[in-house]
């Protein structure tokens, strides 16, 4: 792909900024527009930067957007990168979803240098690729920390409700970077009693769709938890077809980064659990999070439906502090200020930045387990945050 196509693309995702006589602070970011979680993140941007600019910008300054598609496609998210310390002159990168799209990323912002605040990928090979650099901030927990709080959440839950098992397991993973690595660093940690199967498919994001046979294989083994690692794409089709071959295994659980819209009015919703780290129904737990879904609601007419969307809006608050605590766009001036970070986040959490096994710079650490009951989206776990009870078995 040229420049010249990616300008293009970038001018979609240009903000209007307040007509003030001075140089906006530029924010480059790289998200799929093909995808819920990236549109979601995408507005959650906007309107973190409509909130600031509203406040009188940073440092005097308006925040300007510049969005690039990546179509999650590793070869136009580096092109994108290019594209926005070259041509756009960027001042600070702000991103991105995909595993994949971001380890083709990383020679390039290496070479850059500029201050990045990612907040997706989860694959602990993205980790060890930004070993030692000190720029990078990232706010999604790698595939190890989300399956220990994985582990933690059902262990919790089976102590809660008695009746509840999660000894035997079955993965379903797409087999791309994301699904690969998230079911190899779940069951890496597995407790000793707790056993494990697992098979890969191709995901309909790219091109894939047919789960017959891991469904086939899953419902031989009867697990007691089902776990499916895949896309918005995947979600109702492989609901579609367990529900053919009458697959209803006690725990059936979709872990997508972003669910299709709307998926909680499908007849295929019901009592199927995720993993996730913010909902709706969390504003009547958290004030931030009551904050954002009403902001969120008032500027574009829909509920956010992915956590991708609080996510990236923290993100793009963060950067904003920091660079006010910093007082100038000075490279090591914004990483000393993103480290004294303490940023009270819509999904609950109060964002830090401490060293995970690998990086200098990890924000959260884990995920929560929800569960959808009647068209709702509710957390289940951590009891603190929970909006509901945990709903079993799992019924179609």
């Amino acid at each position: 792909m040229n420049l010249t196509h990616l300008s293009a693309i970038a001018l979609i995702g240009l903000l209007p900024v307040p007509s003030l006589a001075v140089e906006p602070i530029k924010l480059g970011a790289v998200l799929p527009l093909n995808d819920i979680s990236g549109r979601q993140g995408v507005n959650g941007m906007k309107l973190a930067v409509k909130e600031i600019n509203e406040a009188g910008g940073v440092l005097g300054r308006p925040l300007e957007l510049i969005v690039i598609d990546d179509e999650m496609n590793p070869e136009k998210g580096a092109a994108a990168i290019k594209q926005l310390a070259t041509v756009n002159k960027v001042d600070f990168f702000v991103g991105g979803m995909s595993s994949s799209v971001l380890l083709a990323q990383i020679p390039l912002m290496k070479e850059y240098g500029k201050v990045a605040i990612w907040s997706g990928s989860a694959s602990s090979k993205v980790e060890r690729a930004l070993k030692d650099q000190d720029w990078f901030f990232h706010l999604h927990p790698w595939d190890y920390q989300q399956g220990q709080s994985y582990i933690d959440g059902w262990s919790a839950i089976t102590q809660r409700y008695p009746q509840v098992k999660v000894h035997k397991w079955f993965f379903a993973y797409e087999d791309g970077a994301f699904g690969v690595a998230t079911y190899k660093a779940s069951t890496e940690i597995f407790p000793k009693d707790w056993t494990h199967k697992g098979a890969d498919f191709k995901s309909a994001s790219f091109g894939g769709g047919n789960y017959r046979v891991v469904l086939k294989r899953a419902k031989e083994d009867q697990p007691d938890v089902f776990v499916w690692v895949g896309h918005e794409a995947d979600a109702i089709p492989i609901m579609q077809q367990a529900r053919e071959a009458g697959f209803t295994p006690p725990i059936f659980v979709g872990s997508p980064p972003g669910w299709p819209t709307h998926f909680g009015k499908s007849p295929f919703s019901n009592h199927v659990s995720l993993y996730g780290m913010w909902t709706p129904s969390m504003k009547i737990v958290s004030p931030a999070s009551k904050r954002f879904s009403e902001g969120y609601q008032s500027e574009f007419n829909h509920e956010a439906e992915t956590y991708f969307a609080p996510l990236c809006y923290s993100g793009i608050h963060i950067a904003a502090e920091a660079i006010k605590r910093a007082g100038s766009l000075d490279t090591p001036a914004l990483i000393a200020a993103l480290e004294q970070t303490r940023y009270e986040s819509p999904l609950g959490e109060t964002i830090t930045f401490t060293p995970s096994k690998i990086i200098k710079h990890q924000g959260l650490h884990g995920q929560k387990i929800m569960q959808w009951q009647k068209g709702v989206l509710h957390v289940v776990w951590p009891f603190e945050y929970a909006t509901a009870k945990f709903n079993y078995p799992f019924k179609q």
